[in-house]
């Protein structure tokens, strides 16, 4: 998934999404990144079935957000903007 913005941290952070992207995809799923803020915020967006999930926050905590904050130190905070 391509993103309508450059970041400099935007490189690292699709590598590190794409580790975890065949899991999603395998159900169906995605994710895609919205924002990374000034203040090395990172928004998500998950999709497909991953956006009406009810493992969707367990999916984001236990495998994204980890993910992101072991590859991607820099990344202060990671926020899914679809998830209760």
């Amino acid at each position: 998934m391509e993103a309508i913005f450059e970041h400099p941290l935007q490189g690292k952070i699709e590598i590190a999404l794409d580790k975890i992207r065949p899991y999603l995809i395998a159900d169906g799923g995605n994710v895609r990144v919205l924002e990374i803020t000034d203040e090395n915020t990172l928004r998500l967006e998950l999709v497909g079935a991953c956006g009406s999930c009810s493992m969707s926050a367990m999916t984001f905590k236990g495998g994204i957000e980890d993910t992101i904050r072991r590859e991607v130190p820099e990344i202060l905070k990671v926020e899914a903007t679809n998830i209760n």
